[in-house]
């Protein structure tokens, strides 16, 4: 199969390429390449490669930088969404692209369903949501993928900052009223592999099994990473006094039932993918 992978340089599509490329062929663009904020430049690009699946992994992710650059979150997250979507209806080619759990508010005590309401309480859940509708508005051959609280190899991640910060200061003050699925990257890499060959379309939801809060996650990083010298404590703290530029939900744990009775398999639950990520493991 011929696949083009938009990021492919992103923490995301550094997993999904070699994945991928071990049964299909792989075609990697980002930024550098192919600027998906242009129309002419992006439809011209399917056009021409005509691949029979385009996975957009590109998205301006700085949710707090998102606040403060509204212009480009729309540009990318909605608009560049808007670009691939209607050159892959030009070309002919199945669209899989990936969103967020942060296109809902967090009130509901229900993991939200594919079909749940969204409400996004910040500006980049907003322009993921904008990207959502204008891929569904386009009317061709898609699959929305949401997914949470991603870490991986390739770029900068929570899990990351929370070790370099744990050899620099013996005290850590994390929210803990923000609860979600920390999934890792190459989890997520093998779920769309395996929905290749599956004609899945709308919305699906996939992430690691399970839930945590970000001060539980944090306390799993340094209970399995242990920093040789260091005791750290880590304090609960609330999201009020973080105070954020952005709002996040209290609650996007999304449920990914849909995707086990697609596919018969489950995610792993989180902290199996965490140890694995942190033990240097696949």
């Amino acid at each position: 199969m011929k696949i083009l992978l938009i990021g492919a340089r992103g923490m995301l599509g550094g997993d999904l390429q070699p994945i991928l490329s071990a049964a299909h062929e792989v075609i990697g663009r980002d930024v550098h390449d192919l600027d998906i904020t242009d129309p002419m430049q992006t439809g011209k690009e399917i056009r021409l490669l005509r691949p029979e699946v385009v996975i957009n992994a590109a998205a301006f992710t700085d949710v707090d930088g998102c606040e403060s650059q509204r212009e480009r979150a729309f540009s990318v997250n909605a608009d560049g969404a808007g670009h691939v979507a209607r050159g892959c209806r030009s070309a002919g080619s199945r669209l899989i692209h990936l969103s967020t759990d942060y296109v809902f508010d967090g009130t509901s005590h229900a993991p939200y369903a594919e079909e749940s309401s969204p409400h996004p309480l910040n500006v980049y859940g907003e322009s993921k949501l904008r990207g959502e509708r204008l891929i569904q508005e386009t009317g061709g051959n898609h699959l929305i993928l949401r997914t949470a609280w991603l870490y991986g190899r390739q770029g900068k991640n929570f899990v990351d900052t929370i070790l370099r910060l744990a050899s620099q200061q013996e005290e850590l003050r994390v929210v803990d009223d923000q609860r979600g699925a920390p999934t890792f990257t190459r989890d997520l890499s093998r779920a769309i592999a395996q929905l290749l060959d599956k004609d899945v379309r709308g919305i699906l939801h996939i992430t690691n099994s399970g839930s945590c809060s970000w001060f539980e996650f944090t306390q799993k990083i340094l209970e399995t990473k242990q920093i040789p010298g260091r005791k750290n404590r880590v304090i609960p703290i609330s999201s009020s006094q973080l105070n954020r530029p952005a709002r996040r939900p209290a609650s996007s744990v999304l449920d990914c039932s849909r995707f086990q009775k697609l596919t018969g398999s489950k995610m792993r639950p989180w902290d199996e993918g965490l140890r694995d990520y942190l033990l240097g493991l696949s």
